[in-house]
């Protein structure tokens, strides 16, 4: 397999690149997030071949000691760290310090804080939890933190990683399948059930490392409840109380506070994406019957062992709205009159989008659904309707185009 580079990923470090910004890059965990600073540390070293490189990764033994509360001599371990650096800075050049998993540090903000207001210091940060850009670090560091958000590949990556361009119906089979983790992908040649068995291995450390060692879980059977409930929710309107309601019924009792509370530790460690929804004639945001997108659709199979049949079209809309989030759109669901949109999307220049999502369109009545929403719209926004179909076309307005297209042409 190939080691491919994360072109737009890449291009944002280097337009970062000397800006007074700690640049922070969040993801859940085996994204690729330690991958890709050290694929921009090459390039700047292909660069300048004396540039001053500093890397710590607090998950290695020669680091993890300092993430320890209570140290033996009694000093914070963010000072440690801090002194430490403090040694390898360079004078009179910019010193490119990285460090891995920074939230594994007691008081990591302290530190941030520290070398942030060091002279000849460009910071970058990895965390694989949300608690990096909480109020509380957001309080410390208003203004001087810019967050880099790491997914698993894209198809387009996905397909340049295995090579298989020459047959992208095929291969988005599988992709729908197996999801995009790098090492994950790298299995498949291997045997699928290898990926999935890897699959479970990452869930699981996300769950010891990013969930347990911030929040006590007590009942962890009706967590995974939660998890399984979620995933096999995907698109669909859900609340912590149906959920608690539900779960209890089928002999899970559990209460829709203690719901809430596991579904929030399951977004801050990135393992799901929440989306609220909009009133599009109201133009007024919406605080309940949100959705939750998985960051893989790999877990599905390997922790479900559910087929790609079984809801292939809200599948295809995780798909499309985690390709919203790489391309930096801000996202919502669209609720006009009685009907739904799938995504409303708006991009930085504040250019907003209304997209539709189905698996296939050939019968007249799922088109006519699936286009009522769109007609409910007064405004003259673009509609999107994106399948799987080969069929493109318009109607009235709205373009409808195939899925596989629209993923891989990255002028959308």
């Amino acid at each position: 397999m190939p080691k491919i580079l994360r072109k737009i990923l890449l291009d944002k470090l280097f337009v970062l690149k000397d800006k007074n910004f700690i640049k922070v890059v969040t993801g859940v965990r085996r994204a690729g997030k330690s991958t890709l600073l050290l694929q921009f540390q090459e390039l700047l070293r292909e660069q300048d071949s004396n540039v001053s490189i500093i890397s710590i990764n607090m998950d290695l033994p020669e680091f993890r000691f300092l993430s320890e509360k209570n140290l033996p001599t009694g000093q914070a371990g963010w000072k440690k760290i801090y002194d430490y650096i403090k040694t390898l800075l360079h004078e009179n050049v910019t010193n490119y310090v990285f460090i891995d998993e920074v939230q594994n540090v007691p008081e990591f903000e302290k530190l941030l804080e520290g070398l942030y207001v060091t002279q000849n210091i460009d910071l970058y940060v990895t965390g694989s939890n949300a608690y990096l850009l909480s109020s509380e670090l957001a309080t410390i560091l208003t203004g001087r933190a810019y967050e880099i958000n790491v997914l698993p590949f894209s198809f387009a990556e996905y397909l340049e990683f295995t090579g298989k361009t020459s047959t992208p119906d095929r291969a988005f089979a599988n992709y729908m399948r197996t999801g995009g983790f790098p090492e994950s992908v790298g299995f498949i040649e291997s045997g699928e059930s290898y990926a999935y068995e890897y699959l479970k291995t990452v869930f699981q450390n996300i769950y010891k490392n990013d969930i347990q060692k911030r929040h006590t879980i007590y009942y962890e059977i009706s967590y995974n409840e939660v998890v399984n409930f979620l995933i096999d929710s995907i698109g669909s309107n859900v609340s912590a109380r149906n959920i608690a309601k539900v779960l209890t019924a089928n002999g899970k009792k559990v209460d829709n506070k203690t719901v809430s509370k596991y579904i929030d530790t399951l977004v801050e460690s990135y393992l799901f994406y929440k989306v609220n929804r909009y009133d599009i004639k109201g133009k007024q945001h919406l605080a309940t019957q949100e959705k939750y997108y998985l960051v893989d659709l790999g877990f599905r199979y390997a922790l479900l062992g559910k087929e790609l049949s079984s809801d292939s079209g809200h599948l295809l809309e995780n798909v499309i709205f985690l390709e919203l989030i790489r391309r930096n759109y801000q996202i919502w669901i669209g609720k006009t009159d009685n009907l739904e949109v799938d995504f409303v999307a708006r991009n930085k220049d504040g250019y907003t989008q209304y997209i539709q999502v189905a698996y296939t369109v050939k019968e007249q009545k799922t088109l006519e659904r699936e286009l009522a929403p769109f007609n409910k719209i007064s405004d003259f926004n673009e509609r999107l309707l994106i399948t799987m179909d080969y069929e493109t076309g318009n109607h009235n307005g709205i373009k409808q185009i195939n899925a596989i297209d629209w993923l891989l042409n990255n002028k959308n």
